[in-house]
């Protein structure tokens, strides 16, 4: 199973922050997930709609500028972050996931992909953009035929998962509380790589190993890499 640092190696270090990132670059991990959210005139790396919960700040993340953003203190005296500072971090060294949170203005959000591939900072194949709102995967797909997209959910529907399949998504994004074996095979025999969050316990590490789920989201990469390494 493929180990993705969810929102960098955020067990112990400040969420979608610098240090949380170059932790899991340094463990090795397969990929890094962050979360996207509009600003005013950029895009910020932060999970919330709100600044409250992860910095200094208070208000919603698209009422403010950048520079604005990155007075706060997203912990330990660290910045929120913008994409572009992600793709500079990472220069193309493990996958990058973009969950697309209340993110607005997806035109400039293609166009910054676009020139970050230009300038060799990251590979279509080290790229894998996801969502909840499957109508900006479904843009996004029209917009760049090319993007590996990853449909979220964290529901079993009675298709299981042909909405992904409908999406022509790379790959599907599970709850690890809304997952069984039926739904593995069906999102296998579609195609699909199946990725599931947030799963830190080696109970649920084996559980998904033995269903066939081929990557995880976790807070403390390191320890997950440990626990799928000692996996018959």
């Amino acid at each position: 199973m493929k180990v993705f640092a969810h929102r960098g190696a955020s067990g112990h270090f400040p969420e979608n922050t610098q240090s949380a990132i170059m932790a899991a670059l340094n463990i090795g991990v397969d990929g890094i997930e962050v979360d996207v959210q509009s600003a005013l005139d950029d895009y910020m790396i932060i999970h919330d709609t709100w600044l409250d919960r992860t910095t200094t700040g208070k208000g919603k993340v698209c009422l403010f500028t950048a520079a604005h953003i990155m007075q706060f203190d997203a912990g330990n005296g660290e910045k929120v972050p913008t994409l572009q500072q992600l793709f500079n971090w990472n220069n193309n060294q493990t996958l990058l996931n973009l969950e697309l949170k209340h993110t607005f203005q997806l035109e400039n959000f293609a166009a910054q992909l676009e020139q970050n591939i230009a300038n060799k900072l990251i590979t279509a194949d080290n790229l894998l953009v996801s969502s909840f709102d499957h109508h900006q995967l479904a843009w996004l797909k029209q917009r760049l035929p090319w993007l590996n997209m990853g449909a979220l959910t964290a529901s079993i529907p009675l298709h299981y998962a042909k909405f992904a399949e409908q999406l022509a998504a790379y790959s599907i994004h599970i709850d690890k509380n809304f997952i069984n074996q039926a739904f593995v095979d069906d999102a296998k025999q579609r195609g699909l790589k199946v990725y599931c969050y947030t799963v830190d316990k080696p109970a649920d590490i084996q559980l998904l190993h033995n269903y066939g789920v081929d990557g995880v989201f976790t807070n403390y990469p390191a320890a997950t890499k440990q626990h799928i390494a000692q996996l018959s």
